[in-house]
């Protein structure tokens, strides 16, 4: 898992050992071709290979290196550059921040396509709900109503609170304000120009994400990289192990136990990080 903290605004883009390794045989080659001596000595092609190895160790069976993570630098550049106003843009705005926050897969936020939408599967406005915990702040809690971890028939609960300048309620709220819709529509969706109300799909959002994100110089995002950069800055933010297991909804034997009362009090434990960094 990376730590969002380690790179932020440094451009990221992940490759595979065996492109490492053809852009170091390239490097070599040139060095060659102009009768240069070699960049690299014996040594340090051996301390470069027992580290590739160690990463292809880590890699496993991946087709795909591991994703980059989504920072906070990233969501604060997705928050000036998004009209809230805008139908479109405004779910892809709540969507971003519900991933994050919620260490949600962009899966549980969007949709393969439009006639891919069904209320058995996907979260709905009714899905939605606003309340308080046992201190008085408010959070929203999101049933999922089919989830990757959870068992057949079973509901699985998001839970968001409040965060300062890039908060997901408001988000949710904005977007239930620009995109009116019924209890059973999806709750991530937009209308057309018809008003015609429409799920969002999810390589529509990523791709327009990533259009954002690649003029300020970052490299291409995936929606996957939502859940783990979650989870990565509230491990960097000192965010207990176990808490941000049972919030991310990692299967544990502590989880059944512990979800009831979690929700009680999740201001306590996922509120108020933001005000602890560095601007």
């Amino acid at each position: 898992m990376v730590d969002p903290s380690l790179v932020e605004g440094v451009p990221f883009e992940p490759i595979s050992v065996t492109v490492v390794k053809k852009y170091l045989a390239a490097i070599q080659a040139w060095h060659i071709a102009q009768g240069w001596p070699p960049p690299l000595s014996e040594e340090d092609h051996d301390r470069i290979n027992w580290s590739l190895r160690g990463l292809e160790n880590l890699q496993g069976n991946r087709k795909q290196p591991l994703r980059p993570p989504i920072t906070i630098s990233m969501l604060r550049t997705l928050c000036a550059a998004l009209n809230r106003n805008d139908p479109f843009e405004a779910c892809v705005w709540a969507m971003a921040l519900c991933a994050f926050w919620g260490m949600m897969r962009f899966s549980e936020v969007s949709v393969t396509s439009c006639s891919a939408f069904t209320t058995s599967k996907h979260l709905t406005r009714k899905d939605a709900h606003f309340s308080d915990d046992l201190d008085g702040k408010p959070y929203t809690r999101l049933d999922l109503p089919s989830s990757k971890t959870a068992k057949l028939g079973e509901i699985q609960s998001i839970f968001l609170v409040p965060q300062e300048g890039l908060c997901p309620l408001e988000a949710l709220q904005n977007l239930a304000k620009v995109v009116p819709a019924g209890p059973d529509d999806p709750l991530f969706s937009w209308h057309d120009r018809n008003g015609i109300v429409r799920p969002m799909v999810k390589t529509k959002a990523i791709a327009h994400i990533n259009s954002i994100l690649s003029m300020h110089g970052w490299g291409t995002a995936f929606g996957h990289s939502f859940q783990i950069s979650g989870a990565s800055f509230y491990l960097s933010q000192k965010v207990d192990p176990e808490i941000v297991h049972i919030a991310g909804r990692w299967r544990s034997l502590a989880y059944e136990a512990h979800i009831c009362a979690f929700k009680q009090v999740a201001s306590r434990h996922l509120g108020g990080l933001l005000n602890q960094l560095t601007l």
